[in-house]
Formats: structure tokens, C-alpha cells, sequence
């Protein structure tokens, strides 16, 4: 593709706003990035508390493998429960 004089590609401007050694929280409520210890293989969003094994593709490049289910499962738990409680609040 050829550029101007001063000019950058839709790629190559776009290669500017790339965050390497961030991921994103997998929760389609939250989708908030989260920044990783190099090595770690857990990392929880302190957003909505979900919590996601890591996979290192690089040193410097994470990736989320999936969820922790013991984790994931306990906040769905009580997620469920507060909305029961509510809905037998307001229906009384």
C-alpha cells in the first residue's frame, strides 16, 4: 500500500494504539483490561472479580486460557442469590 509523505496506513496508525503485557476481561458486562505480573498464571479483575488462568506466548505477551471455575462459579453463586432475595423483596 502506498503512503504519503508524512502519512501512515489505517495499519499502521492503528499498530500505535497495541497494548502488549495487557489483556482483556473476558466478562461481557466488564471488558475491562487488566495488566499481568510477568510469569503470573492468575490474574482477577478487580472490576467485576472474575478470575482468568494465563498463558505467557512470549514473555512480554499474555493470553487468557479461561476462566478459573471454582472462582467464577462462587460469584455466580451469590450473583443468583442477591437477585432471588430482590425479586422475592419486591414481589412481597
Amino acid at each position: 500500500m502506498a503512503t504519503d509523505t508524512g502519512k501512515t496506513s489505517a495499519s499502521e496508525s492503528l499498530r500505535k494504539t497495541r497494548t502488549y503485557g495487557k489483556v482483556r476481561c473476558h466478562n461481557p458486562s466488564c471488558m475491562g483490561r487488566l495488566e499481568p505480573e510477568p510469569g503470573a498464571q492468575q490474574i482477577s479483575c478487580p472490576t467485576c472479580g472474575m478470575t482468568y488462568r494465563l498463558f505467557w506466548v512470549t514473555p512480554q505477551l499474555p493470553r487468557i486460557r479461561g476462566p478459573v471455575w471454582e472462582v467464577n462459579r462462587k460469584l455466580a453463586e451469590e450473583t443468583l442469590a442477591k437477585k432471588l432475595q430482590a425479586s422475592k423483596d419486591g414481589s412481597k
